[in-house]
């Protein structure tokens, strides 16, 4: 099985050292960087580690996505975040997991870096409604089989939900893996909002997708309540 991990970028000179050297660690077979455009060093920083090959897609993380996908040559798919870090086992797990001809994808569990209550609570309510629904996010590393991702024509190209939409469409398609291995995502997103007001946002948001508000308005909506 060859597993082609693809990270979207913009604007992660933080983190994405740390996330590409501890990628390569895991023997994956390719790891793609994909930015949209950052206006600082990640592309540099990501380029001169030589474990990735960058690439460049016109903002936005689905299209970043799907231009990983379209080049890469892997059987297996996996979308990482870039401020995500995967389980030692991550290898193993998505090919234990891919091993039953049945299973067309899966995810990981998530957890937080911080080692706050609130960041516990967060994550275990993530992954129980994950599981009871099983539509995931890309905090948790969305992994599926290539020519199921070519079938359902890849990420809908949308500004926002794009992971959810995805998802959605995928559990259609056969049946998906809960892993309870643990991918560690930042917890910084939530500490520079506030814990409560990214949670009731992220409902709404959700709540309002549900009802079939347009992801064009929803991101409009999430860049105006964000600043």
């Amino acid at each position: 099985m060859i597993i082609t991990v693809i990270i979207p970028t913009l604007n992660e000179e933080s983190v994405i050292e740390q996330t590409v050297r501890h990628t390569a660690s895991l023997g994956f077979d390719h790891i793609f960087v994909v930015d949209g455009g950052s206006c600082d060093q990640t592309q540099a920083i990501a380029d001169g580690l030589g474990l990735a090959r960058v690439l460049t897609a016109q903002p936005g993380r689905a299209r970043q996505l799907n231009t990983g996908a379209k080049i890469s040559r892997g059987d297996t798919l996996l979308f990482l975040h870039a401020d995500t870090l995967l389980p030692d086992t991550a290898k193993q797990n998505i090919e234990s997991a891919l091993a039953d001809p049945v299973i067309v994808g899966g995810r990981f569990d998530v957890r937080f870096d911080s080692p706050s209550a609130g960041g516990q609570v967060i994550s275990s309510f993530m992954n129980l409604r994950s599981r009871l629904t099983g539509i995931s996010t890309g905090d948790q590393a969305l992994f599926v089989r290539r020519n199921i991702f070519e079938q359902l024509g890849g990420f809908s190209e949308i500004p926002i939900m794009e992971d959810i939409e995805f998802s959605t469409r995928l559990k259609r398609t056969g049946l998906t893996r809960a892993l309870r291995e643990t991918v560690t995502t930042s917890f910084r997103r939530w500490e520079q909002q506030g814990a409560l007001r990214t949670i009731l946002l992220m409902w709404t948001l959700r709540f309002l997708y549900w009802m079939g508000v347009s992801p064009q308005y929803l991101a409009h909506l999430y860049k105006a309540v964000r600043k």
